[in-house]
């Protein structure tokens, strides 16, 4: 386990030296965030009127949402890597060494869990930089960087699994494009529960991202609900944990047809 470990943290290493070197690409997975977050920040400030959001200023309401979106899209991109260095032959070669298995998989989910940390403190300052509050404090905000660690690592596991499954750029590309907006309008990212049509509530009720925002939310309001952050928050861990799993299987398969 402790080899396991150390070799999974130098493959993280790997990575994120990588990530290092293009800073302009820290820059540039941030833009959409920015605009999400400021443009409808103001396009939609007189919509907590309607009352249900918990608060008086829809940027406070909103943060949460743009930080969960945010990792969901930057983690159902990880499997591009991973059929990248298919196609480039690295894995391969990474198959002739001892390295564990687990570790030349979890390498890249590590990398996008502490990317997808980083991007989520950087969302929270501007958020507060541009007025919002947050009555849960430090401790409420971290709340916030682990739900979306752990949905970033469901999606970032499963689009790793994807990649070594179809082999393809085009079925990557075409299933995230698909699953992105449907799994966030079909959440409470931007519109509180209690103004959204009956049907869009219960679909929300078993949408991953709306587990990690409630979770985020709850949180970081002055009067945290302990037992849903402590409830969304474990079927989170579970869902990576089987995520995880379900990679690595995927990539002993792909081994095998090498």
């Amino acid at each position: 386990m402790s080899a396991a470990l150390t070799q999974t943290w130098y493959m993280t290493q790997r990575q994120l030296r990588v990530f290092a070197r293009q800073p302009a690409y820290a820059v540039i997975t941030l833009i959409q965030p920015v605009i999400w977050l400021f443009l409808f920040g103001s396009l939609f400030k007189k919509i907590v009127q309607l009352g249900g959001f918990g608060t008086t200023s829809y940027l406070d309401y909103l943060v949460p949402g743009v930080v969960v979106m945010s990792a969901l899209s930057s983690n159902l991109w990880a499997g591009m890597a991973t059929l990248e260095e298919i196609q480039r032959g690295t894995l391969d070669r990474f198959l002739t060494t001892p390295v564990s298995r687990a570790a030349l998989m979890n390498g890249n989910v590590v990398n996008n869990g502490l990317v997808t940390a980083f991007q989520s403190v950087v969302i929270v300052l501007l958020g507060l930089l541009g007025g919002a509050d947050y009555p849960g404090g430090t401790g409420g905000v971290a709340v916030l960087v682990l739900a979306a660690v752990l949905l970033g690592t469901v999606f970032g596991a499963l689009s790793n699994a994807l990649g070594m499954l179809v082999g393809e750029r085009e079925s990557i590309i075409g299933i995230n494009t698909f699953l992105l907006l449907p799994l966030t309008f079909l959440s409470s990212a931007f519109m509180a529960p209690s103004q959204m049509p009956g049907w869009m509530r219960h679909i929300a009720d078993f949408n991953p991202l709306n587990w990690a925002m409630v979770a985020g939310r709850s949180a970081m309001s002055a009067q945290p609900d302990w037992g849903v952050v402590l409830g969304r928050g474990g079927v989170l861990l579970g869902l990576a944990t089987v995520a995880v799993w379900l990679s690595i299987r995927t990539f002993r398969s792909y081994q095998r047809s090498v």
